[in-house]
């Protein structure tokens, strides 16, 4: 944990079968996206509205 950051809850997402996938957090106000392979690694921090596109862009954007 992050001194800056409260006690986070990391969900995995439910599409992995193998524990490589992406792990998020949604402390007040935003939403943290990390490697579920590197923890301790970089984080993506977004608004909750911006995280909520880009799902929705992962779901329906060009392949």
């Amino acid at each position: 944990m992050r001194q800056d950051e409260p006690r986070l809850i990391w969900q995995l997402s439910s599409y992995t079968n193998s524990g490589s996938c992406v792990e998020v957090a949604r402390p007040p106000g935003a939403v943290l996206v990390r490697d579920s392979k590197r923890r301790h690694g970089p984080r993506i921090r977004l608004k909750p509205a911006a995280f909520a596109a880009l799902v929705d862009w992962t779901k329906t954007g060009p392949a």
